[in-house]
């Protein structure tokens, strides 16, 4: 019986036809263990993570490896993208057993859901003091048969273990100067002043960290946050974590100087850094910035947009070589003699000297990761562009990497939110019209008449799993950014709808600490709860973040009481480890600094004058400022009501906790005001 032929996550589809005889997570699968007195092989991976094909290729393909399989385990397969919250509980209790993690992730249950062994890749034959996975399976298997009260014995310690673990969440006050400042310090000791980024290899892009930075700047002036804001975007920029070619980041590179990728490209990080970037130019005016902003946005929209409007998950990092065989990298990299054969002699030798193509290569097998290492200006602009132009367009003919389709409520959250932004900076509408096109499919699709989430969809279909925390507070932040954008109310309600059930689903109403699933979702061994980032916000601080802004929009005291409450965490965490919640100290400066709330009113819905006022309100680098425009007397925003027109002219209110400055009919004062 072949029961995951009917799921919707690609990864699952992608085992759909091994000869393990796979269940889907659910009830159904722990009650055949419980009947036929087996333990529980739970797998966790992505469809992009390459090492997860790597052992799908090896063992779960393999007749032999599923035969055992079959006959002594009940095998269960999950997509951590699709149920991130069983990833986080067994994740937790694989690195807490280990002191390592990652996918694929590979878990023995008993039959009530207990872990016992851990492990992630297992190869198929015993390879570098790991032992194979058929010697895995054979050991657990006379454990379970021969010592089952040793194996009870263990899952029962390690449940306690997890279930005495607690978030410290200092006094529950939120952070101020002093902690900001510590964890600024603390950045400063971790930076890599010659690379870019902080600590070593393999080196992720810091997202949440540099919208820290960039917010601290503004705030305080402080040059050095700046800096390293500057540099470390600059050297992702120019190294081969970003698509040269095709515009996009790669997931992480696996050196410290940000040449060779791991090549799978995720929409989170390509929303986070879009964003990042557009923020950077905000700040700065760099070229380089807004190049890569601009690159980004238009790789999202070109790569992973669906037919229904929202985006797609991820890029594989593997394709196939030519040849049959599937490669990481195959798509991105070249060699000399592929210059060659795409531009002839002469501007192959350009290209290699641009890109940094190299005999020896930086790849594998003589190939090159395309680079920027000469600074822009040493060749001709129009020569190098007809260059890049040509390469993409041979690129497109190689076999293209897997795309997983599925839309991720959080993610799409988040990229709403960048590409809103984005398409307001840069004067381009038909960004914002791709975030309008999503945001209106994760209504139309992901929210019941409740305004429950889903946490994701494929080809027009809703997914059966429920969204989590992040699903709740990166849709928020999106609807937020795209109120202040487009002025039309509608996504401040929606965003409203979802925060409330943040309040009463989510939040512990004794501590204020919140949980990453709600009060009436399925019931793990243990109800996850992490305030750190990990490749994207925390759920914990992004929804922190998503509170303040609407109580910026309307002056709710619940949603921003819950906010300050939410960052007491950040206050006990940022000062001992500010690279892991980045996205909370950034929330926390929105707070010390207000956040600002402006009102732009003017005489319709057309006034030059109300959207120019709007635009530079936009363009402020305030932290967390919320934006609310529209006509003067209008009901669109709570910000607007009593904000007349000041001597039949548009104008514009800067607030704090709604204690308004004079209003302004000067852009130029209103830059002022904002700090931008």
């Amino acid at each position: 019986m072949n029961r995951l032929a009917g799921v919707t996550s690609p990864y699952l589809l992608q085992h759909a036809d091994n000869p393990v005889d796979w269940w889907p997570w659910g009830s159904a699968a722990f009650e055949e263990a419980k009947r036929r007195d087996v333990p529980v092989l739970l797998s966790v991976g992505y469809s992009a993570c390459h090492w997860c094909h790597v052992m799908a290729h090896e063992s779960f393909e393999d007749q032999e490896t599923a035969d055992r399989l079959n006959a002594h385990f009940v095998s269960v397969k999950v997509d951590r993208e699709e149920r991130p919250d069983v990833d986080a509980v067994y994740m937790e209790a694989v690195q807490a057993a280990t002191g390592q993690g990652g996918w694929p992730m590979t878990v023995f249950l008993t039959p009530d859901g207990e872990p016992f062994y851990f492990g992630t890749y297992f190869p198929p034959e015993p390879r570098h003091g790991m032992p194979s996975f058929r010697q895995v399976l054979e050991g657990v298997r006379q454990a379970w048969t021969e010592r089952r009260d040793e194996v009870a014995e263990v899952a029962g310690k390690i449940v306690r273990d997890l279930a005495g673990r607690e978030i410290s969440y200092g006094d529950s006050l939120a952070p101020g100067e002093q902690e900001l400042s510590q964890a600024l310090l603390g950045l400063t000791r971790e930076y890599d002043a010659q690379r870019g980024g902080f600590g070593g290899a393999p080196k992720f892009p810091p997202s949440m960290v540099i919208e820290f930075l960039l917010r601290h700047h503004a705030r305080t002036g402080a040059e050095g946050a700046l800096q390293m804001a500057q540099d470390t975007c600059e050297r992702m920029a120019r190294g081969g974590i970003y698509d040269q070619l095709g515009g996009g980041f790669a997931r992480y590179s696996v050196d410290r100087d940000w040449i060779v990728p791991h090549f799978e490209k995720m929409l989170y990080d390509n929303a986070l850094l879009c964003r990042v970037y557009a923020h950077l130019w905000r700040a700065t005016g760099s070229e380089l910035a807004r190049r890569v902003a601009l690159e980004t946005a238009d790789f999202m929209v070109r790569e992973l947009r669906t037919e229904q409007g929202g985006f797609a998950s991820a890029l594989d990092a593997d394709s196939d070589d030519g040849t049959g065989r599937h490669v990481e990298g195959a798509y991105y990299a070249w060699t000399p003699g592929q210059l060659r054969d795409v531009l002839g002699e002469e501007d192959a030798e350009l290209a290699a000297r641009h890109f940094g193509v190299t005999e020896e290569g930086t790849f594998e097998h003589g190939s090159s990761v395309l680079q920027l290492p000469q600074q822009d200006g040493l060749f001709d602009a129009a020569r190098i562009e007809s260059i890049r132009d040509r390469l993409l367009r041979a690129r497109a003919e190689r076999p293209a990497p897997g795309r997983d389709d599925k839309v991720v409520a959080a993610w799409n959250g988040l990229a709403i939110a960048a590409l809103a932004e984005t398409g307001a900076y840069f004067d381009r509408p038909d960004l914002v019209d791709a975030a309008l096109a999503a945001a209106d499919l994760l209504v139309r699709l992901h929210l019941d008449d409740q305004a429950r989430i889903a946490r994701t969809s494929k080809d027009g279909q809703v997914g059966a799993n429920a969204g989590v925390l992040e699903d709740y507070a990166d849709v928020a932040e999106g609807f937020l950014a795209l109120a202040s954008v487009t002025g039309e109310g509608v996504w401040l309600e929606f965003a409203g709808f979802l925060l409330d059930h943040v309040l009463t689903r989510f939040v512990d109403a004794g501590s204020g600490a919140l949980f990453d699933t709600a009060v009436d979702a399925e019931r793990l061994i243990r109800r996850p709860q992490d305030p750190t980032d990990n490749a994207a916000p925390s759920g914990w601080t992004a929804a922190a973040a998503a509170l303040l802004g609407y109580a910026a929009h309307t002056g709710s005291e619940p949603h921003r009481a819950a906010a300050e409450r939410a960052l007491g965490v950040v206050k006990a965490l940022g000062p001992r480890v500010p690279r892991f919640i980045g996205w909370g100290l950034a929330a926390a400066e929105a707070l010390l600094d207000g956040p600002r709330e402006v009102a732009v009113v003017g005489a319709g819905p057309d006034d030059p004058g109300a959207r120019e006022l709007h635009r530079t309100a936009l363009l402020a680098t305030a932290p967390g400022a919320v934006v609310a425009s529209g006509v003067a007397g209008g009901d669109e925003f709570p910000l607007l009501a009593g904000r007349p027109l000041v001597d039949g002219r548009p104008a514009a209110y800067v607030c704090r906790g709604f204690t308004c400055d004079a209003p302004t009919t000067d852009p130029q004062r209103l830059r002022d005001a904002l700090g931008g």
